[in-house]
C-alpha cells in the first residue's frame, strides 16, 4: 500500500508571538491579552498580569547545540515561528511529512497570571480559533495541532473540546486534569465520556500541570507523616508515569475501557524498567495503603493500564526502540520538537536513521507514521 505519511512527527511545537492571535480576544478583555516586549541583551518576551516576563529561551532553537542561545531568542525570523507557509518548508527541509503541534505547556500556565477565569477561558478560545482558522487551515493535512483545553473545571473543558471538535480539530491537549484539580476527581468522568462520545483523541504533552495539592482523593488520611502514596508508587519510574497511576487508581480506566491517551515527549526507554517497578512497589504496599488510605487495589497490574490504555511520543531515544517490543510497537509515536532545545532539525532522518538502525520496515513505518494516522485518523490513503 502507498502510504500518504512516511514520516509524521507526533511532537512539535508552535512557539508564536501572542500578537498573531490576541486580537481575536473579545474587546472587553483586550487590554489584559499576552503581549511581547523586548527584555535586556536584545531577547523577546511575553508579559501578561501578575507573572513576570516569560522568555522563549531553549523553546526557540531550530540550531546545532552548540549554537543555542537561550538568552538572546526573538520570534521574528527564527525558525518555527512564523507563517504557516514558512512551517511547511521548514518540514519540508526535514524529511517530515506532517506534525502533530503542541503549544508549549508554559504558554497557558502564564496565561493563568490572568485571575479572573472568564478572560483566562476567553484566551484559549481565541488561540484555538486562531489555529483552527488562520494558522491550520493553510495545510490542515500537514499542520495538525492540537486544541488547547482551559484547567477552569469540568463544564468548561467539555465545552472548549465541543467547540475543537466543531472546528474540525484532530485532537485536543490537556494541561491538567479536566476538574483542574491536582488530582482525579469523580467529576472528570463527564469529560471522558464526552470525549469518547465526540470521538477525539486526548493528549498530554508530558505530564499534567495543575495547582499544587492532594494527588489523589484518600478515603482516610493516617496519623502519621507518610509519603504521598502515588509519588510513591513511581519513585523507581519516571516523572510521567505519575498522571497515568493517578487515572489507573482512580478507576477511570476500568469505568471507559475504551480511552486512550497519547503522552507527548516522555521518551520510552524507561518504560519496560519503570513499570516492572511501579508493580513491585504496589505488591509490597497494597496491604497497608489499603488499611490506612481505603486504596483499593486495581483490577489489573498497573502496568497493564498503562501500556494498553497510553500511548507515548518519544525524540532521539535509541534504548526505546531496542526495547521497542517490551513495550509494544503500536503504542509508541516519534516526535522530532521541533522547534525546540531537544529536536535536531533539520537533520531529523539523520537521527532516525541511527536510532533505528536493523528496525524492520513495517515496525519503523508504525513507529515514525503509522501510529499517529491511526491514533489522530488521518487519511493515509
Amino acid at each position: 500500500m502507498e502510504h500518504r505519511y512516511g514520516i509524521v512527527s507526533g511532537d512539535s511545537h508552535l512557539d508564536i508571538a501572542p500578537e498573531r492571535w490576541t486580537a481575536r480576544v473579545p474587546a472587553r478583555w483586550r487590554d489584559r491579552v499576552p503581549r511581547l516586549v523586548k527584555l535586556p541583551g536584545g531577547t523577546d518576551g511575553i508579559i501578561v498580569e501578575n507573572r513576570p516576563a516569560l522568555a522563549p529561551a531553549l523553546a526557540i532553537t531550530g540550531k546545532p547545540y552548540e549554537q543555542h542561545v537561550p538568552d538572546a531568542v526573538v520570534y521574528e525570523g527564527s525558525p518555527g515561528t512564523g507563517t504557516p507557509e514558512q512551517r511547511l518548508r521548514e518540514q519540508d527541509q526535514d524529511g517530515v511529512d506532517a506534525e502533530i503541534l503542541f503549544t508549549h505547556p508554559m504558554y497557558p500556565n502564564h496565561w493563568r497570571g490572568i485571575r479572573d477565569n472568564e478572560p483566562y477561558r476567553a484566551m484559549f478560545r481565541a488561540y484555538n480559533e486562531f489555529l483552527a482558522e488562520e494558522y491550520c487551515a493553510a495545510a490542515p493535512d500537514r499542520l495538525i495541532a492540537m486544541g488547547l483545553i482551559p484547567d477552569t473545571g469540568v463544564d468548561d473543558a467539555v465545552e472548549e473540546m465541543e467547540y475543537c471538535v466543531r472546528a474540525g480539530f484532530k485532537g485536543v491537549a490537556l494541561i491538567a486534569f479536566p476538574s483542574g484539580k491536582s488530582g482525579p476527581a469523580p467529576e472528570d468522568d463527564r469529560f471522558w465520556a464526552a470525549a469518547l462520545d465526540l470521538g477525539i483523541p486526548l493528549t498530554v504533552h508530558e505530564t499534567f500541570r495543575g495547582p499544587n495539592g492532594p494527588t489523589f482523593p484518600y478515603v482516610r488520611t493516617p496519623k502519621v507523616d507518610l509519603r504521598d502514596p502515588m509519588k510513591m508508587l513511581v519513585r523507581f519510574a519516571d516523572e510521567h508515569a505519575l498522571n497515568p497511576v493517578q487515572l489507573a487508581m482512580a478507576g477511570v480506566y476500568d469505568r471507559f475501557p475504551k480511552l486512550r491517551i497519547y503522552w507527548a515527549e516522555t521518551q520510552i526507554g524507561w518504560l519496560p524498567f519503570g513499570l516492572s517497578q511501579i508493580d513491585d512497589c504496589f505488591d509490597r504496599s497494597r496491604h497497608w495503603l489499603e488499611r490506612l488510605y481505603g486504596l483499593e487495589s486495581p483490577v489489573r497490574p498497573l502496568s497493564t493500564y498503562l501500556l494498553t490504555a497510553n500511548l507515548w511520543g518519544f525524540l532521539r531515544d535509541p534504548v526505546g526502540v531496542r526495547l521497542r517490543h517490551d513495550i509494544g510497537v503500536d503504542r509508541v509515536l516519534w516526535g522530532s520538537d521541533f522547534a525546540h532545545a531537544a529536536g535536531d532539525w533539520p537533520n531529523s532522518r539523520r537521527i532516525i536513521d541511527e536510532i533505528f538502525v536493523g528496525v524492520p520496515d513495517e515496525e519503523r513505518h508504525r513507529m515514525l507514521a503509522g501510529n499517529a494516522v491511526e491514533f489522530f485518523r488521518l487519511n493515509d490513503g
